[in-house]
């Protein structure tokens, strides 16, 4: 019996409560009233406005311009007028400035030229990935233009596509793999040609079987030299170490990239944004996000404009069927929980969730059970790492490899103790790079 691919050391297996959303098919969102539409979405500087208030402006015009190596050009979602520019805090705490942009009454449509790539040089297709601000759509945000600038020096042979969503919850990427998978497979053939990659492949994990064989059955069609590979049920495999061990067995060191290993990884989100950018000419300034959890009245998957304000998506999806604990912009399990509904989506937003009160639990003394060392997917010692951050000895931490934490939230899943073990980590990081 042939075994499942996953990766090797560590991982969980939360519920991955998809129930609520997953047969939703992707809706668009009728358009907001006001829209905020923030300069810092993506890692990296914030974007510099080169619009003012008063500005007219026009669905899909550059608005930020990208203010660094690591940054990213943002653009207005619609067509309207920027009634003011203002500071605005985002749902993982970050405080930027936003356009405050109201609506015209009529939105122009795309217009329906395409453009044929592959006839286009890969100089020329990244560089229209960066004027249209591409940026990686997993939630990390990290600019597209930046990942696939490949060194002289460096040979890419695979082309990772991360379809996997292993967060609980999620499944805006599944609905894209269904509803947007022809376009989405095209992106990243895009994308290989700009790395000149030698192989490509999209890890799927096997709870998503009706995407696996959309996908295949789309490959075989277009004669695509892609893989698509189905991997064990496994959190946090769309994490791109625990990717690529899955996929092409290939370990990461600490402190290195992808293309130390001959890889490119990106989501399958992306790979969409990509073809809309290249073939369309469509700027990044919508996306597909999952408005669910116990607490939503009619769980969607909703595409919404970036800037949209979390109100209008909770209206759309009938509002609240009983008073939520918490709201978290992504996954349960690395997502950001704020409470503030006028807070904006931005381009890393995959999901709104609504979630019901828990049980409430008792935090004791760490037990010493080891658990949290065998659920680390980078074979860290949470534990020992925590009692260096509570008791100051930050340096300790960092030289005991605190910078390869992911924050992937695999040692709080299964403390017993019910320690706060990846906040620790996150504050610790902070703490130790101010000793520096």
């Amino acid at each position: 019996m042939q075994k499942v691919p996953t990766f090797r050391k560590g991982g969980v297996h939360p519920d991955d409560n998809k129930v609520f959303s997953r047969s939703q098919s992707i809706e668009r969102l009728p358009m907001p009233g006001e829209l905020l539409v923030a300069l810092s979405q993506h890692l990296g500087a914030p974007a510099k406005a080169i619009k003012a208030k008063g500005d007219t402006v026009v669905r899909g015009e550059k608005i930020g311009e990208a203010a660094g190596f690591i940054s990213a050009d943002v653009h207005s979602p619609v067509s309207g007028t920027i009634k003011e520019i203002r500071k605005v805090t985002l749902a993982n705490s970050v405080v930027c400035d936003a356009f405050v942009i109201i609506p015209d009454e009529i939105q122009p449509e795309l217009s329906g030229n395409t453009e044929d790539w592959k006839t286009t040089s890969s100089s020329d297709l990244l560089a229209k990935i960066k004027d249209l601000g591409i940026v990686g759509m997993g939630g990390a945000t990290f600019p597209a233009h930046v990942k696939f600038s490949i060194p002289k020096d460096k040979k890419v042979e695979a082309f990772v596509v991360n379809g996997v969503e292993c967060e609980p919850y999620l499944t805006a990427d599944y609905r894209v793999m269904l509803e947007k998978g022809e376009q989405a497979i095209e992106g990243a053939m895009i994308a290989a040609k700009i790395i000149g990659a030698e192989r490509i492949i999209i890890g799927v994990e096997l709870n998503k079987p009706d995407a696996i064989e959309h996908l295949r059955t789309l490959i075989t069609q277009k004669g695509y030299p892609i893989e698509v590979m189905g991997l064990k049920m496994k959190y946090p495999q769309g994490d791109e170490k625990q990717l690529l061990k899955a996929t092409i067995n290939r370990e990461i060191p600490s402190g290195k990239l992808p293309l130390d290993v001959g890889a490119v990884v990106a989501n399958i989100g992306t790979c969409n944004a990509i073809y809309e950018a290249i073939v369309l000419g469509k700027s990044l300034y919508e996306r597909v996000i999952s408005v669910t959890g116990e607490c939503i009245a009619n769980p969607k998957n909703v595409l919404a404009p970036v800037g949209t304000k979390v109100s209008d998506l909770l209206a759309f999806c009938g509002g609240f069927k009983s008073e939520p604990e918490k709201l978290v912009s992504g996954g349960p399990m690395m997502g950001f929980s704020f409470f503030d509904v006028e807070t904006p989506i931005t381009k890393g937003s995959s999901g709104l969730l609504a979630l019901a009160p828990q049980k409430k639990v008792r935090q004791t003394a760490c037990l010493n059970c080891g658990r949290c060392v065998a659920a680390c997917p980078i074979g860290l010692m949470p534990a020992k790492l925590y009692r260096y951050i509570t008791h100051g000895e930050y340096e300790m931490a960092m030289q005991t490899s605190l910078m390869d934490c992911k924050e992937c939230g695999c040692c709080s899943f299964v403390c017993p103790a019910h320690l706060p073990l990846v906040h620790t980590m996150k504050t610790g990081k902070k703490l130790g790079r101010k000793k520096k």
